[in-house]
């Protein structure tokens, strides 16, 4: 691995670093401190993507003549990590530009991405991905929502869940079950749909953090063209593999408290035998966090290495999600129990650490499933990195339509 910026990485640096000096503080000065998923702070997202689209800064891989900034994978991480440590960081464009407008890329036709791209890119337009069903859990090709060929146009029926940003999202990529008479992963067409459309019906979930940025998305009769189809008729599987791939890489990582951030708070309270940062079972856990931590940095630094010579990172970047989440969720739970009565207190002007380890407590289950449950992504690493034998499918040559529903 090599752990240094190469001259030309470095002068990247500094290079975004003095335009991110020039527009970041312009940018919180003029939006100050917005409450999340409100229009207020959604318009501050768009007018920072438009910023950056503009400098050439946003989907700096893509090519410019679409909107993107011609640039390299290493340039890209470079800027998103001096991004993040300039405090700027929206959620509402990853799915859309790291996952669903890759695959309309790949598989549309030239006029489709002409109209998409590039407002995608300036933030003008919002999508999300329709994948995850009730009934289907970790698999995604057991999904249920029907797509019946009418003519030139396609009749849709069924429902989806956990989408992240449905309900304000304009356009969204749909996998759906074209032909029950195979085997369910070769019966499957994917297709970009209007989220506007009156024939879909988005209905946000509670969530115990307070939140609502999941949704469960209803489809009654939803006409869609042929021309919105992304791919071939029954190969939806093999596009929403692009789509998979490219949502492992936006979502390995995990935000939240760090081993630093527990251990400053556990200076600052005490337990029955004194301060907390004294308790061996606690510098224990913290010595495997800490153990942990570096594990993924190197490990990033690999992925780092590998797009810096060219290279495309492999599967094995599936092991910083796994790692980062169970560690949040660990961290955050310790934190709270260490908190004692005031561990249940989620307010921010109430509760220690600003509530912070209260909120990643509530998060970290549902990073442990987005982008792949826990389970899953083990058979990827088992399996494409290791070269264990693959797990036992017996499902794999049996007939959708003559799959047990357990009804």
């Amino acid at each position: 691995m090599d752990f240094n910026d190469s001259p030309e990485e470095a002068a990247y640096r500094e290079k975004a670093r003095a335009w991110l000096a020039e527009n970041a503080a312009a940018h919180r000065a003029k939006f100050g401190e917005l409450k999340p998923n409100t229009p207020e702070h959604m318009a501050a997202a768009k007018d920072w993507q438009a910023t950056k689209a503009a400098a050439g800064y946003a989907c700096i891989t893509w090519p410019a003549a679409i909107g993107g900034g011609g640039g390299t994978p290493i340039q890209s991480v470079i800027f998103g990590q001096e991004e993040g440590k300039a405090g700027l960081g929206y959620g509402y464009f990853t799915i859309g530009l790291g996952m669903c407008v890759p695959t309309v890329m790949a598989f549309a036709d030239g006029d489709t991405k002409k109209r998409f791209v590039s407002p995608a890119v300036k933030g003008e337009e919002i999508w999300c991905q329709l994948f995850s069903e009730p009934a289907g859990g970790s698999d995604v090709a057991a999904l249920r929502t029907r797509a019946v060929k009418d003519g030139d146009e396609w009749v849709i029926n069924g429902q989806k869940v956990w989408t992240t940003g449905a309900h304000y999202c304009d356009y969204g990529i749909l996998l759906t079950r074209t032909d029950p008479d195979v085997p369910k992963h070769k019966g499957l067409t994917m297709f970009w749909i209007d989220m506007r459309d009156a024939a879909v019906e988005c209905r946000p979930i509670h969530q115990m953090s307070g939140g609502r940025e999941f949704n469960e998305v209803y489809f009654t009769d939803l006409r869609v063209k042929d021309s919105q189809r992304l791919g071939e008729v029954g190969q939806g599987w093999q596009v929403a593999l692009v789509t998979l791939m490219n949502e492992r890489l936006a979502v390995g990582g995990s935000a939240g408290p760090n081993y630093r951030e527990i251990m400053k708070l556990a200076r600052e309270l005490s337990g029955a035998t004194g301060p907390a940062l004294k308790d061996q079972a606690f510098r224990e856990k913290l010595a495997d966090w800490y153990v942990q931590s570096e594990g993924l940095k190197f490990t990033r630094f690999r992925t780092m290495t590998a797009l810096s010579r060219g290279q495309t990172p492999g599967p094995e970047s599936s092991i910083g999600k796994i790692i980062s989440a169970n560690q949040l969720q660990d961290l955050a739970n310790t934190a709270v129990e260490m908190e004692d009565q005031y561990g249940i207190l989620s307010d921010p002007e109430t509760a220690p650490a600003e509530a912070a380890f209260q909120q990643s407590l509530m998060w970290a289950p549902g990073l442990r499933i987005a982008g792949g449950t826990d389970e899953i992504l083990k058979n990827i690493i088992a399996e494409r990195v290791l070269g264990l034998p693959g797990d036992v499918r017996v499902d794999k040559d049996v007939p959708f339509k003559d799959m047990p529903t357990g009804r």
